[in-house]
């Protein structure tokens, strides 16, 4: 089922057109993972603000809010390459196990943000304490999730028609 959507999602002529050039597809990938180093080192620089154990002496609010545009103007680039990348294999991703664990990564990741969002990341007098803590520790373990399943997809093994066979059959 998952892989008949991802046939439908992938035949889409702007998808098509990029997994079959040459170049826009590396293009985008290369853009993915610029994104992927830039948001993730700021992210990295504000999670172990939030943890208190980086840059102590500049507030963390004052953090927060620098920073701020430029994550979300690289997550906005990185999931917009992100998108097409995975819209242009979609067969094939929607039944690689590693991309549906980043998926469900992905979208923690955007609850995470709305659970702390008055509590630590908008919120005008600085951060709770432990809230900050909590918030910094908690992202820091899912984007590193993110980011090694986003590595482990490419390192899955689908299995062959025959295989699979066997395994559904139990012979």
């Amino acid at each position: 089922m998952l892989e008949s959507l991802g046939r439908s999602i992938q035949d889409l002529r702007v998808l098509t057109a990029i997994r079959e050039s040459a170049l826009v597809y590396p293009t985008l990938l290369s853009i993915h993972l610029a994104c992927i180093a830039t948001f993730g080192g700021l992210i990295l620089v504000t999670n172990l603000r939030l943890l208190d154990w980086f840059l102590t002496d500049i507030p963390t609010n004052d953090l927060i809010r620098a920073l701020r545009p430029w994550k979300q103007g690289g997550l906005a680039i990185m999931l917009t390459a992100g998108v097409l990348l995975g819209g242009s294999k979609a067969a094939e991703y929607l039944t690689n196990p590693y991309f549906l664990i980043k998926l469900t990564l992905l979208v923690s990741v955007g609850v995470h943000g709305v659970l702390f969002r008055r509590s630590v990341y908008r919120r005008p007098e600085g951060p709770v304490p432990k809230a900050a803590r909590l918030a910094g520790a908690l992202s820091l373990i899912l984007w590193i999730g993110v980011v090694s399943m986003g590595r482990w997809i490419a390192y899955y093994d689908r299995p062959s028609p025959a295989e699979q066979v066997s395994v559904d059959t139990g012979k």
